[in-house]
C-alpha cells in the first residue's frame, strides 16, 4: 500500500526523491478570482449566491442569529461539551504560556528602547465543513486570539443543508463555549472574501461586515488560494495544503502504533500524506502487512486507502538514525512523530517541524484534539521556514523609542557621519538641528 524510497545508499538530492502531495493551491487561482471580485462588489448578495451554487443551500442570512449560536449547546452530547472544555483549558494554558513580555532595553543613559507587544484589532477565523466538522479547529483559532487579547473575533464556517443553512450545530456549539457569537455561514473562497473585504448592509435587515486585520484557520484548496490572493489586504497565518505526518522510526517501534497513526492523518483527506522513515526494514515489513486489515476496520476506508496509496505517501529507508533526522528535516513535516530509542533526544537534533511528537504516547491525533499545542501548522515543507498558529500570530511588536536631550548628544555625530554617506543630509540636519 505505501510505496518504498530505499536511501540506505546514501541521501543524495533528498528533497527531489521524498513523497510530497501534489496539486498546490495556485491551480484554483483562476476560479478563485471572480469570487473575490464578486464579493468586493456585490458583498453578502454574492456571498449568498455563492453558497447555493457550491454548498446546495442559501441561509436565510449571512449572520448566524446570535439564539441559534448560543441554542446550539442545548443539543450539544454532554460528553463532547466535556472534551471540549478539556481541550479549550489545555489549549488556553499552552497558549498562555506564549505570551512575550514587554521588554526595555537602556542603552545610554537617557536612551530606552521598548519592545511592546499590541494585539489586532479584529480577526477572522475560518472553520472547514467539507469532509468534516472541526469544532476543534474552533478551539485552535479562537483560543489564541482570545489569550493574545484580541478586541473582535469573528467565525466563519459553511452552511449545513441539513442544518437549516447554518453552519455545523456543534462547531457553533464550540463559539459559543467560547463566547464567540459573531459567526458567519459563509464557506469556501466566498467565506474569506467576506472575512478580508467586509460588507455594507445587505439589504435584507442583515448589519454590516467589518473587515478584519487577519485571517487564519485551515481550509481546501479554493480557501488557501483566497487567503494567498488577500494577503497584504490582511494578514494569513500560512497556505495550508493537504495535512501530512511523518512518522521517524527504528526497530524499537510498535508496528501497530505507527501503522494507526498513518492511518489516523490520512482519513483527513484523499491527498493527506503519511510517510514513515526507518532504519528497519523489520518494521516497515511490519507495517506494510498491518496497513490492510487496519484500513478495511476504519470507517473511512476508501478515503484512507487513496491516500496512503498515493505518490505523497510511502516509506523511506534509510541507513542511520542519523540520516533519518536529514530525511525528517528536509521533508519538513506538518506533524513529526518521534518513535524511537532516546526519542526526547532524537527530537531535541530537529530543526525543522510543525509540531513533533515524542514517544509512543504522544500521537498525533492527541495534538489535534487536548495536547495543548496549536493543530494548525504549516504543510508543504513550510516547516523550514513557519510555525504554528500561535498567541503572537495575533500580536504586533511595535518598538518605542524614548530619548532625552544627552542621550540624542551622545549618538548624533554618528547619525549625521552615517545620513551624509547615504546622500540624505536632511536626515542628519533633522538632528543637528536640535543643538544649533
Amino acid at each position: 500500500m505505501l510505496q518504498r524510497i530505499d536511501l540506505t545508499a546514501g541521501l543524495g538530492d533528498v528533497r527531489s526523491v521524498l513523497p510530497r502531495a501534489t496539486g498546490a493551491a495556485a491551480a484554483a487561482d483562476a476560479v478563485v478570482g471572480p469570487i473575490l471580485q464578486a464579493v468586493r462588489d456585490r458583498g453578502v448578495e454574492a456571498v449568498l449566491d455563492f453558497s447555493e451554487q457550491f454548498d446546495g443551500v442559501r441561509p436565510s442570512s449571512i449572520r448566524v442569529p446570535e439564539v441559534v449560536v448560543t441554542g446550539a449547546l442545548h443539543g450539544l452530547d454532554p460528553a463532547v461539551r466535556v472534551a471540549l472544555i478539556e481541550s479549550m483549558d489545555r489549549a488556553r494554558r499552552g497558549h498562555e504560556a506564549q505570551l512575550p513580555t514587554e521588554t526595555q532595553t537602556h542603552l545610554t543613559p537617557g536612551a530606552v528602547i521598548t519592545q511592546r507587544w499590541i494585539p489586532v484589532d479584529r480577526v477572522g477565523l475560518y472553520v472547514p465543513g467539507g469532509l468534516a466538522f472541526y469544532p476543534s479547529s474552533v478551539v485552535m483559532n479562537v483560543v489564541p486570539a482570545q489569550v493574545a487579547g484580541v478586541r473582535s473575533i469573528a467565525v466563519c464556517s459553511p452552511p449545513q443543508p441539513d442544518n437549516d443553512g447554518w453552519p455545523d450545530a456543534t462547531v457553533l456549539a464550540a463559539c459559543a463555549l467560547l463566547g464567540v457569537t459573531e459567526v458567519y455561514a459563509a464557506g469556501g473562497a466566498q467565506g474569506i472574501a467576506l472575512l478580508g473585504y467586509g460588507s455594507k448592509p445587505d439589504g435584507l435587515g442583515g448589519e454590516p461586515v467589518e473587515p478584519v486585520d487577519v485571517i487564519t484557520g485551515p481550509g481546501n484548496v479554493y480557501v488557501t488560494a483566497a487567503k494567498r490572493a488577500l494577503r497584504g489586504t490582511v494578514a494569513i497565518d500560512s497556505e495550508a495544503g493537504p495535512t501530512e505526518i511523518a512518522v521517524l522510526a527504528d526497530d524499537s517501534a510498535d508496528p501497530r502504533f505507527v501503522s494507526a497513526d498513518l492511518i489516523s492523518q490520512a482519513e483527513h483527506d484523499p491527498n493527506a500524506a503519511s510517510v514513515l522513515i526507518t532504519t528497519s526494514v523489520a518494521l516497515a515489513d511490519a507495517v506494510d502487512a498491518l496497513l490492510p486489515e487496519l484500513v478495511e476496520q476504519t470507517r473511512h476506508s476508501e478515503r484512507v486507502r487513496t491516500a496512503l496509496s498515493g505518490p505523497q505517501s510511502g516509506t523511506v529507508l534509510v541507513a542511520s538514525m542519523d540520516d533519518g533526522i536529514a530525511v525528517a528535516d528536509s521533508y519538513a513535516a506538518e506533524h513529526l512523530e518521534i518513535q524511537t530509542r532516546d526519542a526526547q533526544q532524537v527530537a531535541g537534533r530537529i530543526r525543522n517541524a510543525g509540531a513533533i511528537f515524542i514517544g509512543p504516547f504522544s500521537p498525533v491525533s492527541l495534538g489535534d484534539y487536548c495536547a495543548g499545542s496549536n493543530h494548525v501548522l504549516p504543510t508543504s515543507g513550510g516547516a523550514r521556514y513557519s510555525s504554528a498558529l500561535n498567541t503572537t500570530t495575533f500580536l504586533r511588536s511595535v518598538q518605542m523609542i524614548d530619548y532625552t536631550e544627552s542621550a540624542l548628544a551622545v549618538v548624533a555625530p554618528s547619525v549625521i557621519v552615517l545620513a551624509e554617506a547615504e546622500n540624505l543630509p536632511a536626515h542628519g540636519a533633522a538632528v543637528a538641528a536640535r543643538f544649533n
